[in-house]
């Protein structure tokens, strides 16, 4: 019987598919990094390709996940809000108007 995790770590040379073309979501989430990094992301980059720069960037950005456990999320200083907003998915100024404020107790 194999292993269901063993897929997770194989290398990237070895992937039956790394050499077909990125998926939509891999070059959102580039896209994403790649901005965050003031990176470009390639036209034409392979599944493996774009794994490989994920893993890059994501320890560029400060996004790859801690090797003590602790999660992204706690790790991360930034509120939930500010992270929507620094992403562009919510807006300054709606991101101030849910913003707890930080004066207040």
């Amino acid at each position: 019987m194999s292993n269901p995790d063993s897929s997770a770590e194989k290398p990237v040379d070895e992937w039956v598919t790394g050499s077909e073309p990125m998926t939509g979501p891999q070059r959102s989430y580039l896209e994403t990094l790649a901005r965050e990094a003031g990176e470009e992301v390639p036209d034409e980059l392979t599944k493996a390709e774009a794994s490989q720069m994920i893993e890059r960037l994501q320890k560029a950005t400060g996004r790859s996940p801690s090797p003590s456990g602790e999660s992204r999320a706690a790790a991360d200083d930034r509120t939930g809000v500010e992270k929507l907003a620094e992403e562009g998915i919510v807006d300054q100024q709606a991101a101030a108007a849910v913003e707890p404020d930080s004066e207040q107790s």
